[in-house]
This record gives structure tokens, sequence and C-alpha cells, in this order.
């Protein structure tokens, strides 16, 4: 449990502007998707919500969606000195708070409060998750998803509630969207988890709603007399982390219905059926960009043989070809794979193969092998075998490039910094460079030198 009060000064909101907080990918749900969903919000204590997710909530509501409420505690021991105002007044006023916000932000919000005791959610975990089960059921859990507090927050009623969030969503296939609060004032730029989250972009109606809301809640924003013990609880330095034109989540995608290597040469053959280019690789200034940074970051000028994971229909293939004095490139889709050979057609020492990994493998090492937009398209298991033989067939000193898009991908497990984090942590190769913006990430793995 993180040490902190809420007198603290903390972490400054200039701090975390400075920071690239602002660059982190977005929330990859369309309008039309979020209409078609059933979000229900979990709060420990009345202001949560508006905090962490007010803006979220304005969204949600412009956009038709379904959502209910659960508030945990009435928040009465927000106070416990005050000489004015009893447990048992506070959780009258803040009630009544909480129900003037969450009207404000979605008027057709329905909620409900499950009357436990602030600061002992701990001690009432089954009843919350049974709650949260029945709230859930009877719906196909891909159009489900849960809005919690972020299970590390630092109070131990939002930790716990977060982590009983999770079990949920986790057991039932539901989509998880926690928010932070307290992280905010006690983390740091420099503590790497917000790197994974997502952005949801408000709109100046979004803000608006917001900020109506949480002036709202009155007992937590000014003081409740001039009398010691009375004193404001939310300082004004504090709430500029909620004034942001964008709200932050740790993002947990459904894991109904997810995909695996399996499907792939289905999936995408059907995709390349409609389109010659569906993700638009000729056409694309992202896509050409990337493919020019990617080429640049290669730390060695030519490769003997070069090994492209999921060349898809080759045009970053044809770059690398002439790098290398033998290029094999390798996808799951025959449709994809057609226009790839097509492509190095005029290369003599390249060629293309028709391979579902990580089940089929190619013979032979290679001192450049190249993951890009692929390894998330893999169920965890199927990356740690990919990884192996990756490893098995790089040779020493060899490159390893993986390149991903860093927003979550719908219907697959894993996403980008997944993919790297895994890749890091089971091969234990140095990382050579590392390159992070909102749409993707770029970084470069060395394999080791074989020791004498």
């Amino acid at each position: 449990m993180v040490a902190f009060s809420h007198t603290d000064t903390g972490t400054s909101e200039s701090e975390w502007a400075a920071s690239g907080v602002a660059a982190l990918p977005e929330l990859p749900l369309s309008a039309d998707e979020l209409a078609g969903m059933t979000f229900v919000v979990l709060a420990a204590h009345p202001d949560d919500e508006t905090l962490g997710a007010g803006g979220f909530l304005a969204k949600l509501h412009a956009a038709g969606t379904a959502v209910e409420v659960l508030l945990c505690t009435a928040g009465e021991a927000s106070h416990p000195d005050s000489p004015t105002t009893t447990p048992e007044q506070l959780a009258a006023v803040r009630l009544t708070e909480f129900h003037a916000a969450v009207s404000g932000l979605a008027p057709d919000a329905t909620w409900r409060f499950l009357e436990l005791p602030d600061g002992q959610l701990a001690a009432n975990t089954e009843s919350i998750a049974e709650a949260l089960r029945a709230t859930v059921a009877g719906r196909p859990a891909e159009t489900v998803a849960i809005v919690a507090p972020y299970r590390h927050d630092g109070h131990t009623d939002h930790d716990t509630l977060g982590s009983i969030a999770a079990d949920v969503a986790t057991q039932g296939g539901h989509g998880l969207l926690e928010y932070p609060i307290w992280y905010w004032l006690w983390a740091g730029p420099d503590d790497s988890t917000w790197n994974s989250w997502v952005r949801v972009p408000l709109t100046d109606q979004d803000r608006r709603a917001k900020a109506l809301a949480m002036r709202a809640h009155t007992s937590q924003t000014g003081p409740l007399s001039d009398q010691p013990g009375d004193e404001t609880l939310l300082s004004d330095t504090f709430l500029e982390h909620f004034s942001r034109p964008w709200e932050t989540f740790a993002w947990h995608p459904s894991k109904a219905g997810t995909n695996s290597a399996a499907d792939a040469e289905r999936i995408f053959d059907e995709v390349h059926a409609k389109e010659d280019d569906p993700w638009s690789y000729t056409t694309s200034w992202y896509e050409r960009r990337k493919r020019a940074l990617t080429l640049a970051a290669l730390p060695e000028e030519s490769y003997e043989s070069g090994l492209e994971l999921g060349c898809s229909i080759g045009t970053l293939s044809e770059e690398l070809a002439q790098r290398c004095q033998h290029f094999l490139g390798v996808d799951a889709s025959s449709a994809a794979l057609a226009q790839a050979t097509e492509r190095l057609s005029r290369f003599p020492s390249a060629e293309t193969r028709h391979l579902t990994m990580p089940g089929e493998w190619p013979e032979g090492t290679f001192d450049l092998v190249v993951l890009s937009e692929t390894g998330y398209y893999l169920s965890p298991d199927e990356l740690t075998e990919l990884l192996a033989r990756i490893e098995a067939s790089t040779r020493p000193g060899g490159t390893l490039v993986l390149c991903h898009w860093r927003h979550p991908i719908s219907g697959w497990q894993l996403d980008a910094e997944a993919v790297h984090a895994m890749a890091r942590h089971q091969l234990g190769w140095p990382t050579h460079g590392l390159y992070r913006e909102k749409d993707f990430m770029l970084e470069i793995l060395l394999a080791p030198e074989r020791t004498p």
C-alpha cells in the first residue's frame, strides 16, 4: 500500500504535462461501438466517478450508451475530526451530492447504493463481487465493460474495488477500464505504469459537464466550516489533474471471443479478399513514415539473411530485401502473400513462404528478424513459442526488430506494450534502441554475441 496523505503536495500537473501523458493512444472505441454497449461504473466513494470518469460518463450519455453505477460507500469518513458534522450527516450530504453529479453527467444512468462502510471495503469483497456479477449477468460478455478505480491507486477502498472489478472482468470476459485518482498525486512520470494506458479525449461539452459535476461535490471541494477538522479535502492543485481535456484509463479489452494464430489465415484472407491494401500500406503517410523509421533504426547497413514474420502484402519486405543478401517473408494469409511475392519478384535472393506461426517455422538461421504489427495477433502462449523460435533461429549478435501499433486490438488478447514486454523478459536481450510515440512503438533488440 502506498503511504500518502491528501495534504501532500505530490506531483504537480505541470510535471505530468511535460511527461508525454498527452501522447498516450486513444481508447479504440468509436461512438457507434460505445452506443451498443453497457458500462457498469464502480465508485468507492461519492466523487470518485466524477474525478476519474466524469467526462467519460458524459461522453457515454451523448453516445446513447447504457450506464449503470454502483456506489459502495457514502464517503462518511472523509472528515473524521469534524466538530460540526457527524458521519451520518455527512453521508446524507454526500449521497445528495453524488445524485446531483451523476444526474448531470449521465441523466439516463441508473445507480445503486451498496451501503457499505467507508474505509472497509476490504472486509466486504464478496458482497461487492456478488453485486457486480448480478449487474453484468444476462448480457453477452463483449457488450459489457466495467469501469472501476485503478487497482493500485494507493487508497485501500480504491485498490480493493479495482481488484474485485478486475477479477469479475477476467472471469466473465468483460472489458475493463481502470481510472486512477490518487495515483496522480503520489506517483510521478518516472513510474512507467502509465505508459501502457489510454486516453479518452473530452469535448468542450464533456468538460463542462465534468466541471459542473465536480462543483456538486461541495463537501470535498470546499470546507465544511471554518473550524479545524472541517478543512477542504481536495485542494485546487490536486483538482488540476482532473481538468485535462482527456481522461486516462488502464484499458483491458474484452477477452470474450478472442482470436489466436489459428484464426489468422481465415481472418486476413477475408480482409484481403475485400481490398488489395486494407491498411493503406502503400498510400498512408503514417505507414510510409513508420517504414522509414524502421529502416533507419536498423543498426547494420546490410545483413546476410533476413526474416520478416507477418510480411502481409510486402511493402516493408521490398525495402528490407535491399538490405539483405538473402531475404524471406512469411505470412499466414495466402491472399496477402500473393502481393508480397509479386513485389519481391525483382529480387532474385528474396522469397516468400506461406506459414502459420508459431506452429510452422522456416529452416535456417538469420541475422535479422522483423516482427512488425504481428505479435498481438497471437495468444500469450503462442507468442511465448514464437519468441523461443526466434531465439533459436537468430545468429549471435543478430538484430530483432519489434514494431507495433500502440492502440488495443479488438478481438485479440495482447497489445503492443505486452508484446514488447514479453520479448524483453523472455529473451533477456539488450535493447539497442526504443522509440515510442502516440500511435506506435519501435524497438531494436540485439542477440548476445557467442561467448568464446
